[in-house]
């Protein structure tokens, strides 16, 4: 099983985008693969058809009833989506109360990742789109992955969420064996404008091998497939953000001395 986390610390900069993508390509491939969507607000499971307000079973779940009955939770959350090999465990608007709710209970940092275990044999992928804000929820979803991706909007004010991204991401490295190897994704790139083309030099000039080396260009048709519920490289497999989220896979599969591990800080 390989776990890819998608996160930021700034909302609007492409992790569900990201996320569906990926994932969709993945499923395309024949490959069983699952997303989970760890943001309150739900954006992912709404994409695929599921209402965070009104779902009796979700993520919350699995920090209820993990401890006592675990297969029973996962069965319970676990939801098709309308694309073949492609799985989701959604949001509910209830899970913005963990924080308060768990407070430090001991071991609540490791549900995620003692969930994945139980699925480990049914789902050799999964894609976790993480919330903006630091919390339990984000802290569960870096302690479970083996890569995290970080994608960033080419403009100067998304710099600022990289920076506490790759803080918090310090911070985790504390409680790790070995620093969690990440990958810095440009993203809504419009090389029309002098600020995407500014930021993405500064990117590459501060984060150097840590920034993929191509970029996710703004393509409306997102918005388009958004609104239709299919991601959009089963919608249109030759518009432009699809093929570059084709060749971004195509690096995380078979190029991954290309992601940066970040040291011990």
């Amino acid at each position: 099983m390989t776990i890819w986390a998608v996160a930021n610390q700034k909302g609007g900069v492409g992790k569900t985008t990201t996320v569906v993508s990926l994932a969709s390509l993945l499923a395309a491939q024949g490959k069983p693969t699952l997303i989970l969507d760890m943001d309150p607000h739900g954006s992912l499971t709404t994409y695929f058809g599921y209402d965070p307000d009104t779902l009796e079973s979700s993520i919350y779940t699995l920090f209820q009833k993990m401890d006592n009955s675990p297969n029973s939770a996962i069965f319970q959350t676990l939801k098709r989506t309308n694309q073949e090999n492609l799985y989701l465990l959604p949001a509910s608007t209830a899970m913005a109360t963990l924080d308060r709710q768990l407070g430090a209970q001991a071991g609540k940092g490791l549900v995620i990742k003692k969930t994945l275990e139980h699925l480990k044999d049914r789902f050799p992928n999964v894609l976790i789109d993480c919330p903006p804000m630091l919390g339990v929820l984000m802290i569960n979803a870096l302690a479970a992955c083996d890569q995290l991706l970080i994608p960033v909007q080419t403009e100067f004010l998304a710099l600022k969420g990289l920076e506490r991204m790759l803080h918090t991401l310090g911070m985790i490295n504390h409680s790790r064996s070995k620093g969690l190897p990440y990958l810095i994704l440009p993203t809504m790139f419009d090389k029309r404008t002098r600020a995407s083309t500014q930021t993405l030099a500064s990117l590459k000039n501060k984060y150097a091998d840590g920034v993929w080396q191509d970029v996710i260009p703004v393509d409306t048709q997102f918005r388009d497939a958004s609104k239709a519920g299919i991601p959009l490289p089963i919608l249109n497999p030759s518009a432009r953000g699809s093929l570059a989220y084709s060749k971004m896979l195509d690096q995380l599969l078979t190029q991954q001395h290309d992601i940066t591990s970040l040291p011990h800080v």
